[in-house]
């Protein structure tokens, strides 16, 4: 009983954080407001988190870790069945499971996807936590693009796969409003979604 308190005590301080985060970034986010509106006390945030740095971490890990896992599961599912895989399929496994694992978070898909484009615009010291969290991803996606665009440099493809996740992210915050390009996280709804990201996105690659 006390072990399913102290979870949901947690999970309660995680949904509230990331909620705030989103909202005021990290420098406008005291942990004062994070207790107040969780309805705890200090000694609970300390005890599951430390410090305000520590639970902007674990705000990012629990969101990064499905995706991170299931990203680059998709990542090696592709190049098992392509000898060199296409742009258009290597995007297809990078801007899946972040649809598919946000959108399904219920109610804190728009935090969750607001919280993770905030990070993208916090002070270094406060992105390197995201970054860090989404490095494996990078580097592997960085590799995969390299084989398929050989002409294109580790340079030029970062800052184009760095626009690949503005566009992700963009797409995601503005889910469900009446002219956002996904509507619903049904699964074609997002297979719908992916393929018009694709054709947009699979040509800027290339260039």
């Amino acid at each position: 009983m006390t072990s399913t308190i102290s979870t949901d005590t947690k999970e309660q301080i995680l949904n509230v954080a990331e909620k705030l985060f989103a909202e005021n970034g990290f420098a406008g986010t005291s942990l004062r407001s994070v207790i107040r509106e969780a309805d705890v006390n200090l000694s609970a945030v300390h005890y599951h988190f430390g410090s305000k740095e520590e639970l902007f971490r674990a705000v990012v890990v629990r969101t990064a870790q499905p995706i991170v896992k299931e990203t680059l599961k998709r990542l090696a599912q592709c190049q098992a069945k392509y000898e060199n895989p296409s742009v258009e399929a290597i995007l297809e496994a990078f801007l899946t499971p972040p649809l598919q694992i946000i959108l399904s978070s219920g109610d804190r898909s728009i935090n969750c996807a607001r919280f993770m484009g905030r990070s993208r615009t916090e002070p270094d010291s406060i992105r390197g936590i995201a970054e860090q969290e989404f490095q494996d991803i990078q580097e592997a996606y960085l590799d995969a693009l390299g084989r398929s665009l050989p002409d294109l440099s580790r340079t030029e493809l970062t800052w184009k796969l760095d626009l690949v996740i503005a566009v992700l992210l963009r797409v995601l915050t503005e889910a469900r409003k009446p002219d956002a390009l996904i509507q619903d996280n049904s699964p074609e709804g997002i297979q719908n979604t992916v393929s018009k990201l694709i054709d947009f996105l699979a040509p800027g690659m290339r260039s």
